[in-house]
């Protein structure tokens, strides 16, 4: 079993902020693989799935995500797992937008769920950063990550969602380098 954890803020209100990038992969990976309805659990919504042969638990915490890690340790303790089993999807400011880089460790970087989950499970957690880039000054980032992705950017978010989808069996054999490549693969424009 592994966990896979969506960031982002719960309420209509905030469904295509950026700071919500987080749940959109949540729910498009719940579609493309079948995955069980979401149903209330672990202080957030839950569907279970298999993505090839391995059993995955979708979790998008309800907390709001400065309490994200609340969520994520209680699944986490529930079935007995380690923080090497979580991995968790949340929008990155230091990566260009629609870029998707994977890394296992380290600190915060300034985002609030990922302070949160390291304080509820420790650091060695997979973390898969979902590039949204930086309004250019550093008293517009709340602004700009509480704010919905332009209309000019819809295509590109579709196809980031899509792309990190279509590669998340890398993710779950834990081929973290070959997700990427592909990743970045599908997203090359001609």
């Amino acid at each position: 079993m592994q966990i896979w954890a969506g960031l982002g803020n719960p309420g209509a209100q905030y469904a295509m902020h950026r700071h919500n990038v987080g749940f959109m992969i949540a729910d498009v990976i719940a579609e493309a693989f079948s995955f069980s309805p979401w149903k209330t659990r672990f202080q957030g919504l839950a569907a279970e799935g298999r993505i090839g042969s391995d059993k995955v638990l979708l979790l998008k915490p309800a907390t709001f995500m400065n309490e994200s890690g609340r969520s994520i340790g209680e699944a986490m303790r529930f079935f007995k797992l380690t923080p090497a089993d979580v991995t968790v999807f949340y929008d990155e400011l230091d990566l260009d937008p629609f870029r998707v880089k994977v890394k296992r460790g380290g600190g915060a970087a300034g985002h609030n769920g990922i302070r949160s989950t390291i304080a509820h499970i420790g650091e060695e957690f997979r973390r898969v950063r979902l590039g949204i880039g930086h309004p250019g000054h550093k008293d517009r980032v709340t602004g700009y990550v509480l704010g919905p992705f332009a209309k000019a950017e819809q295509d590109d978010l579709a196809d980031m969602l899509s792309a990190v989808s279509a590669e998340a069996p890398w993710l779950a054999q834990g081929d973290d380098v070959r997700f990427m490549n592909d990743v970045a693969m599908r997203l090359q424009k001609d």
